[in-house]
């Protein structure tokens, strides 16, 4: 995982609510034995629409997603996580994600922003009126920031998972920071027991 500590990037307004997994990925697409190409699946049954959002030339490029209250409820599927960024995404703001997804996006470097509907709501009517409009998330101070219309909005995360981002750590990053105790630990065991 990348240490993420400000994240500046365009949006793309998903004016969707209670979006599930299922949505972000289909079903068939956990076929897959290998965790790439996923971006491909992304919505792609609202990708047939060509009103869709992500079929918009004007939003090419963006790499924060502004979706509706309940983003990423239903099954547990980490593979929604994969293709969110592998589509190019590196942050999701809503108000409010379900903990199993808000979950598996901060176990694998996709930062989950919860803000208040109406601040949301702001941010789509900026994207929406120009595209070049500037997002910045900063995981330090916690804070997202919309310079061009003035918002400046706290987010919750937990310290735990702010450190996650802070110094790019996965489950194996943070297992790995305890090295020594492990080592420590192995090396008083009796020797009959496997190491």
């Amino acid at each position: 995982m990348k240490s993420v500590r400000v994240l500046n990037g365009r949006g793309i307004p998903l004016r969707r609510s209670d979006v599930d997994t299922d949505q972000i990925i289909p079903a068939d697409w956990l076929k897959r034995v290998e965790r790439t190409g996923f971006e491909a699946g992304l919505f792609s049954t609202w990708r047939e629409d060509r009103d869709f959002v992500l079929n918009d030339q004007r939003y090419a490029g963006a790499s924060i997603l502004v979706a509706g209250p309940s983003f990423g409820v239903g099954s547990s599927r980490e593979h929604a996580v994969w293709a969110i960024q592998q589509y190019g995404f590196v942050a999701v703001i809503a108000p409010s994600f379900s903990d199993i997804f808000r979950n598996n996006c901060t176990k694998n470097g996709l930062v989950p922003v919860a803000l208040p509907l109406s601040v949301v709501e702001q941010i789509w009517a900026a994207i929406e009126s120009d595209q070049s409009t500037e997002i910045v998330v900063d995981m330090e101070k916690l804070l997202v920031e919309v310079p061009s219309i003035g918002v400046s909005e706290s987010f919750p995360m937990e310290p735990q998972n702010q450190h996650r981002f802070l110094n790019g750590l996965d489950d194996i990053g943070i297992t790995l920071t305890h090295a020594d105790d492990i080592a420590a630990f192995e090396a008083k065991r009796p020797a009959w027991l496997e190491r």
